[in-house]
């Protein structure tokens, strides 16, 4: 085989044998990636949901630069420095109730699997055995590691064949209705001697297909939990700084998780950078004269500097800029302008909440195809599975947002022939 550009790259969820070349990007400004070639596509999606505040703000990058010029990276373990330190001070002060323990990592999944070790630990620190499953939803996603695996969907999720590997979980489905809600409780109440934590992505699964929930689904959720007395996990890794409307979807249920993780949009989609926050009654477990009672988890780049830099100066940035406004005028262009297609036969469904707008077709499309015609349309859209879906930049302009939901319309529209 004649070597390619690229052939040395093992990219992600693509069959290298059968996908097309991908598009070389050469700068990305605002909500515009530049390819190398000229063109400019306008972003739908914000590199997987991480640029809320678009590409290369200026505050950001100056912090980062800063930040660079000082002190790229040194080992967290032993040593601490400033830009951490203010960075966990800060999420303590956003977040609700007493989720005031900051554990930093590198990447989402990576916060899911501290989070369930946090939840199994606890109860071996507490000298209870055999508590060590969590429950998790239908239709959730928590990422691609291995224990993050083990909570998704075990059926429609993208990593059912590893079903015989991972570790074996139980799973529920979203208490929409009295009687799933009486099934959830019944779970709960049969397994609650082998559970460590219950873990749910708030309002929103999604990679799991945009799917949604109302606030009073994950107040159920959470009220069950405390009755069982099981800690819950909120992944609010795609779902927080302003996506759902409000900063941490959670709030729109007043529901306090035990545990929180956040990553993507941490740094406003700069540097990698995730944190998995526990509350004081979890961390207490932890703090003890026995050396074994101790959380055995550290990331090499843990609390990387110039990350820690990138996400204050985003946290600034929600301060001083009007994003959760953003986020709203963005909600009302994505419901009008998306609301011609549920007269569209090959459309199931149309849903939109907070900055996330999506489409779910009636059949499964070719989805190289489609991903083909929006880049001739000038937009950088990604469908996955029968899912079409924008979560633009919350500082997209209205031109760009419009041109956006035109494309959409045209390219689905075509759909029905």
């Amino acid at each position: 085989m004649t070597e390619r550009r690229g052939d040395h790259l093992w990219r992600p969820y693509t069959q290298m044998k059968l996908a097309a070349p991908p598009l070389e990007a050469v700068a990305t400004r605002g909500s515009r990636i530049v390819l190398a070639d000229g063109r400019e596509l306008i972003d739908g999606i914000a590199s997987w949901w991480t640029a809320v505040h678009g590409y290369n703000h200026p505050h950001i990058r100056k912090a980062v630069g800063d930040q660079l010029a000082r002190m790229p990276h040194v080992m967290f373990g032993g040593l601490t420095h400033a830009p951490a330190e203010h960075l966990a001070a800060r999420l303590a002060g956003l977040l609700p109730g007493n989720l005031n323990h900051v554990f930093f990592t590198d990447s989402g999944s990576v916060a899911v699997e501290v989070a369930m070790k946090m939840a199994a630990q606890l109860w071996q620190n507490r000298g209870v055995r055999g508590r060590t499953r969590l429950l998790a939803f239908h239709g959730g996603y928590h990422g691609d590691t291995m224990g993050a695996m083990s909570v998704c969907d075990p059926v429609e999720g993208m990593h059912h064949r590893f079903g015989d590997y991972l570790p074996s979980q139980l799973f529920c489905a979203l208490p929409h209705t009295p009687e799933q809600e009486a099934a959830l409780d019944a779970v709960m109440a049969a397994h609650r001697h082998e559970l460590a934590a219950v873990i749910v992505e708030p309002l929103v699964q999604g990679a799991g297909g945009m799917l949604m929930h109302p606030p009073e689904t994950l107040a159920t959720i959470a009220r069950l939990s405390r009755c069982h007395d099981l800690p819950l996990i909120a992944d609010e890794i795609f779902t927080g700084f302003g996506r759902t409307g409000t900063l941490f979807a959670c709030e729109q249920a007043s529901v306090v998780p035990d545990i929180l993780c956040l990553s993507k949009a941490l740094t406003g989609g700069t540097v990698a950078l995730a944190a998995t926050v526990a509350t004081s009654e979890i961390f207490s477990a932890f703090w003890s004269d026995d050396p074994v009672h101790a959380l055995m988890h550290g990331p090499t780049f843990m609390a990387n500097p110039l990350a820690c830099a990138a996400a204050n100066a985003s946290l600034d940035l929600f301060e001083t800029e009007p994003r959760l406004d953003q986020a709203e005028a963005i909600r009302k262009r994505l419901a009008e302008g998306l609301e011609p297609l549920r007269t569209i036969e090959a459309i199931a469904d149309v849903r939109v909440l907070g900055a996330i707008g999506a489409v779910q077709l009636r059949n499964s499309p070719d989805l190289a195809a489609l991903k083909a015609a929006f880049v001739e349309h000038g937009v950088w859209v990604r469908p996955f599975g029968q899912i079409v879906y924008l979560t633009p930049a919350l500082t997209i302009t209205n031109e760009d947002l419009d041109r956006l939901i035109e494309a959409v319309c045209h390219v689905v529209s075509k759909l029905s022939g």
